[in-house]
């Protein structure tokens, strides 16, 4: 069965909306983050760190897109955006789906970059555990 994760932009976050452009420009600075990691280090870490190609489908009509894993380690990831109505006000957000033939590799990358896109957005971030985690400055 599928599992997926939730990214909200809830009050306090740095975006107040964002679409799936917005979603692949934050995978393209986390490869470029890692790659950054990688010159420090010394050798190629954006592979081991972004293990996956970025694909849309026909299908899709831009509503989602998905990561396909370029090493038999990882397979899928899919991303796709919207928003839902919570105490009358109108909540973006990010949804993360891990398909019934991911990895569990897949799942650790998944969680790895719900913590990442949340953190740098600040937002909230309901993981495929069911547990969230806050990095909006809350009161």
């Amino acid at each position: 069965m599928s599992q997926s994760a939730y990214i909200s932009l809830v009050q306090g976050s740095t975006v107040a909306e964002i679409d799936l452009n917005g979603v692949k420009e934050q995978l393209h600075h986390y490869r470029e983050q890692m790659s950054l990691t990688g010159k420090q280090l010394g050798w190629d870490y954006a592979e081991a760190a972004f293990p996956y190609s970025i694909e849309n489908k026909p299908e899709s009509k831009d509503e989602w897109f998905y990561l396909k894993g370029i090493n038999p380690k990882y397979r899928y990831i899919v991303f796709g955006t919207g928003k839902r109505d919570e105490a009358g006000a109108s909540v973006p957000y990010i949804h993360l789906v891990l398909p019934d033939d991911s990895t569990h590799g897949d799942k650790s990358k998944a969680n790895e970059l719900c913590k990442w896109i949340g953190k740098q957005l600040q937002a909230e971030v309901k993981m495929f555990n069911g547990r969230t985690i806050y990095f909006n400055p809350r009161k």
